[in-house]
């Protein structure tokens, strides 16, 4: 080992704040050389500072056996390479800083969203119970699309506190649908709901009201779809020219002929669904067909 105080070389550069050189180490009157040189036969050393902006904070020693001169010229030569290797070194403490920021920050989101995921279970129970004990109408009805709707968000939450190795405030979109079309399916065992999703990753401020969309278009078609049968209800997420489409549609009775989707002021889905698309700057398209279909385009995050 080569110490770094003022016995050694290195020590000696370190602690004056100036390069050294020495040409005849066997000679050397300003420190001892080091055992380990001695060992291998060194004969003249050079030594440079390695700086950041705080200072000094290492030494960068180059080491010869054979007889020579080390000059001014071989100083500023190695001054030059210590410097961007104090400028390397300084980057990567910042990086590995940042990593450890960003775990913290990771473990932050995590612990929020598992929070935040239990208090909404709480409230989606307790519409759930007053939904059992109010008397069959639209109260309970209303008691009942707001526990789904809870129940949607509480299911970004669930994927952020549960996902790994991932990018901190992002969910699967495609395993989010899945789960959440698996909830719906729980509530209508008569009808079959399908889910086709591409693994898409986005963030949970986006998640959110697509799943709110997505959960308003299937309650929807679970309600009206199919009067007197039961059918399929099915859900798609892919990416097809730069836009992200959500696409909900089912086989059965319809839209009104004259249905337009921005005068169904009527309807409580609808206004969340307008809203929810305008706040995602989303365009919703009612493409005609056998059944009813939605399709909502949504510009891809940058």
């Amino acid at each position: 080992r080569v110490g770094a105080d003022l016995a050694s070389p290195a020590g000696f550069a370190l602690k004056t704040g100036r390069p050294v050189i020495s040409n005849h180490l066997e000679n050397e009157a300003r420190f001892r050389t080091p055992q380990i040189m001695a060992e291998h036969g060194i004969r003249r050393a050079i030594n440079v500072l390695i700086e950041n902006r705080e200072g000094a904070f290492g030494v960068l020693e180059v080491d010869d056996t054979r007889e020579g001169m080390f000059t001014e010229a071989d100083i500023a030569f190695m001054q030059g390479f210590a410097n961007l290797l104090g400028g390397a070194i300084e980057r990567q403490r910042t990086e590995g800083l940042l990593r450890q920021a960003l775990t913290r920050q990771d473990l932050l989101v995590r612990e929020m969203s598992h929070r935040v995921k239990n208090s909404l279970a709480i409230v989606a129970s307790l519409l759930a119970l007053q939904a059992r004990n109010a008397d069959a109408g639209p109260v309970r009805d209303a008691l009942i699309d707001a526990r789904t709707r809870v129940e949607a968000i509480a299911g970004v939450h669930d994927q952020l506190w549960r996902q790994g190795d991932t990018t901190p405030g992002e969910i699967d979109l495609g395993q989010f649908l899945e789960t959440l079309a698996a909830n719906l399916q729980g509530s209508a065992p008569s009808h079959r709901i399908l889910c086709a999703a591409e693994p898409l990753r986005v963030s949970a401020d986006r998640a959110i009201p697509m799943g709110l969309m997505v959960n308003e278009l299937v309650t929807n078609a679970i309600k009206y779809a199919y009067p007197d049968r039961t059918g399929e209800v099915r859900v798609g997420a892919a990416c097809a020219g730069g836009m992200l489409v959500l696409d909900v549609s089912d086989d059965g009775v319809g839209l009104p002929a004259d249905f337009d989707i921005g005068r169904a002021s009527r309807s409580l889905g609808m206004r969340v669904i307008t809203n929810l698309a305008r706040q995602l700057d989303a365009r919703v398209a009612t493409p005609r067909g056998q059944g009813a279909r939605f399709r909502i385009e949504i510009p891809l995050e940058a």
